[in-house]
């Protein structure tokens, strides 16, 4: 929204530190749960024969997997700061973020976050149904 983040990290910009540091711990905890699947896909593709064709179904349903986990948290992230936006009315989040709010992205960093460790039990819950 307008943020040029390397300038505004080049001058020494807590608050878009901040939120680029949320962003990546978030999809961190998405992803790791995807890697976790697709440890488990890679697994039982050991057990079928890595070549034969439940191996490499295994493995591909895995990583479609790992795929839709880093789809779903960025998209995600971008729908929860898009109804923090429209919830907090008196408060344009990203102009505060701009001038180095630091309240303020702590707010959204949680957000963020939280997000994250609700669509991690969802990739986990696809895991354990798909694999």
């Amino acid at each position: 929204k307008g943020i040029d983040v390397e300038k505004e990290l080049a001058k020494g910009n807590v608050a878009v530190g901040i939120i680029v540091a949320s962003v990546f711990v978030a999809i961190a905890v998405v992803v790791q749960s995807g890697v976790s699947g697709l440890s488990v896909g890679i697994n039982k593709a050991l057990k079928f024969g890595i070549f034969s064709f439940d191996g490499i179904l295994s493995i591909c349903i895995a990583l479609f997997q790992l795929v839709l986990g880093i789809a779903l948290a960025v998209g995600s992230i971008y729908l929860a700061l898009f109804i923090l936006d429209k919830l907090t009315k008196g408060v344009e989040e990203f102009e505060e973020i701009k001038k180095g709010n630091v309240a303020v992205a702590l707010e959204m960093a949680g957000v963020i976050i939280a997000v994250a460790v609700i669509i991690q039990s969802g990739v986990i819950g696809i895991t354990a149904s798909i694999i």
